[in-house]
């Protein structure tokens, strides 16, 4: 005779009693969720249908709960986790140690002390700190190759024909007890009550606890926290609109979730309420010290150490850390001690192959004497780590206001004007071709026009090295995101990373290309520069160098892609502009040696 099937109630009875037969009616009604009441009636029908006897799930009791079980699990690992920098610089973060245990090793114990085994970890980010997994735990290890591109939907498309009645899992969550069974109903999102407002994903709940909607932002509700379950139905259809959504542009930077919610009326799954307590997803180091109050003393940190090195503070001091914006080659991040605010500046991958730091210090240090950057207090010059003054509600200049730009040329003139020198040169033809090298080691360039752009570059420079130009100290990163200005209004020009010998139009090069001046902007600044309208040969000279500063970012930034990185819009704005002008100025030049022939 075929079994009924279960009710809900009976099924939540019956798998807590699968799992501790010797359970009494309170604890399975605090197991379960269920009134004492609802779990005596459940126990009598379940005990009549001959699914248990005595109080223990018998054979026919375990073939009806069959459909239900678990068959394995997806922890998704593949994140930058970018929130809980600078700790993220250095390993991800489902790998530090809370309480004693390693965030992701507690999650895998606790999954198979509820018998399920079959677990896949999704990585991406400094995954090759996770592959020790395998051998230790026997889990599969599934690299996602976009992580750095796209949200975590990458992640379950990477392993979507392993989902079916399935745990997905984020690495870094820390469960106080074991949230895991080995029987679930069906799909459902685990949630925690928030009294008040909050800004978390809130539910709506309709009947029979399905998830009806999802806001942004709510008071006194259920909010999503911690990890889901897929039951075998929700898996397949999730799976065709993933596969189905997956190229549209809009969907590259989705969660998982942001795809359920779109299509909630077609995905049913239900909220699972846990008490508050039993779920933690730390969003900040703040609120992991919360937590664990020993965390920083026990983390096993080189950034940590670096800053109790250098300010000669105690790890216990260092609070209120947080990301900052990140640049195209660096991540940076802020902290606070009992002796101010500062930056901790972590190089980025592949930088060492760019940037000289030995010269940095030493140009990092003139700027200081000189007055021009008192944020500056060590950068270490074989690693390239950094450690600066913040300053507080410090604004950027305005590229785009004339007055704001007669002060940023004015700061370019006094910088050229320092009788002072070091041991780099900085010249940007010979600097792309360092880049073209390294982008060749990546395989033959292909990209339409990038042979003949090159060529025209080198043509350029020839043209303007003839010219008689001021070489002096330049900055090269000379835009409006590195101009700082405090309350006060006094000036810091940060981030000396490229600075060195040079022409002296290399500042009004790449300020003009990263500032996007449009051409009498860019008139405007050289007369701003010079005090006076320039000549044909100055203005010519100095576009001259708008092409070439062009030029050299745009081949750094198809260097930076070709190791996966993802320089945006950037790329395009650098080529446009070498583009642009490099036909224009070279133009300027052949025209006077045409005229020099006759």
């Amino acid at each position: 005779m075929a079994e009924r099937e279960l009710q809900k109630n009976e099924f939540a009875v019956l798998a807590a009693l699968e799992r501790d037969p010797r359970a009494s009616q309170r604890e399975l009604a605090r197991r379960t969720g269920l009134s004492v009441g609802t779990v005596n009636a459940a126990a009598k029908t379940l005990e009549a249908s001959g699914l248990t006897a005595n109080g223990s799930p018998t054979d026919r009791g375990r073939t009806a709960l069959a459909p239900y079980r678990v068959e394995n699990a997806v922890i998704m690992a593949a994140g930058m986790s970018t929130r809980f920098a600078p700790i993220s610089y250095e390993k991800p973060k489902g790998l530090l140690r809370v309480r004693g245990e390693v965030l992701v090793e507690r999650q895998i114990e606790q999954l198979r002390e509820a018998g399920i085994a079959d677990i896949t970890v999704v990585v991406g980010y400094k995954k090759e700190y996770f592959f020790y997994l395998e051998e230790k735990y026997g889990v599969s290890i599934v690299v996602n190759n976009e992580y750095a591109s796209r949200n975590n939907n990458s992640s379950l498309m990477a392993v979507r024909d392993r989902l079916g009645s399935t745990y997905v899992c984020s690495s870094d969550d820390y469960f106080t007890e074991n949230p895991f069974d080995p029987y679930q109903w069906k799909a459902c999102y685990s949630a925690a009550f928030q009294e008040g407002p909050t800004r978390e994903w809130c539910l709506d709940i309709g009947s029979g606890d399905r998830i009806k909607g999802v806001t942004i932002g709510g008071a006194d509700a259920w909010y999503m926290i911690g990890h889901a379950y897929f039951d075998r139905a929700f898996s397949q259809r999730f799976v065709e609109i993933l596969e189905a959504e997956y190229d549209l542009p809009q969907t590259a930077d989705k969660l998982w979730e942001e795809l359920y919610v779109d299509h909630i009326r077609e995905l049913d799954m239900v909220v699972r309420r846990f008490a508050p307590g039993v779920i933690y997803e730390f969003d900040s180091l703040d609120e992991l010290r919360e937590f664990d109050p020993l965390f920083l003393e026990n983390v096993d940190s080189e950034v940590f150490d670096n800053i109790v090195d250098v300010l000669g503070c105690t790890k216990t001091e260092i609070r209120d850390v947080y990301p900052l914006k990140q640049g195209l080659t660096n991540l940076s991040c802020h902290f606070r001690t009992d002796g101010g605010e500062f930056v901790y500046r972590h190089p980025g991958v592949g930088t060492e192959q760019l940037i000289d730091r030995s010269a940095e210090v030493a140009a990092l240090n003139l700027a200081k004497k000189m007055g021009i950057d008192d944020t500056f207090i060590y950068e270490d010059p074989q690693k390239g780590w950094k450690i600066s003054h913040f300053i507080p509600n410090a604004r950027q200049l305005d590229p785009h206001d004339d007055a704001q730009l007669a002060r940023a040329m004015a700061v370019a003139r006094e910088i050229h004007s320092w009788d002072v020198s070091v041991e780099r040169s900085f010249d940007f033809f010979e600097e792309g071709l360092r880049y073209d090298a390294l982008l060749r080691e990546h395989g033959p360039v292909d990209v339409p026009g990038y042979e003949e752009m090159l060529a025209k570059a080198r043509r350029l420079r020839e043209f303007a090295a003839g010219d008689e130009a001021l070489r002096c100290l330049t900055h090269n990163d000379f835009f409006y995101l590195n101009f700082l200005f405090d309350a006060e209004d006094r000036l810091a020009l940060i981030d000396w990373e490229y600075a060195g010998m040079a022409d002296y139009a290399n500042d009004f090069g790449t300020f003009t290309v990263c500032c996007e001046l449009d051409e009498v902007e860019a008139l405007a600044a050289l007369r701003h520069y010079f005090g006076r309208e320039p000549t044909f040969e100055e203005m010519r000279h100095n576009f001259a160098f708008v092409a070439l500063a062009g030029w050299c970012w745009y081949v750094w930034s198809l260097v930076k892609e070709a190791e996966g990185d993802f320089v945006g819009e950037w790329l395009y704005i650098y080529y446009d502009y070498a583009r642009k002008y490099m036909d224009k100025v070279l133009r300027w030049y052949d025209t006077e040696a045409m005229i020099s022939e006759e």
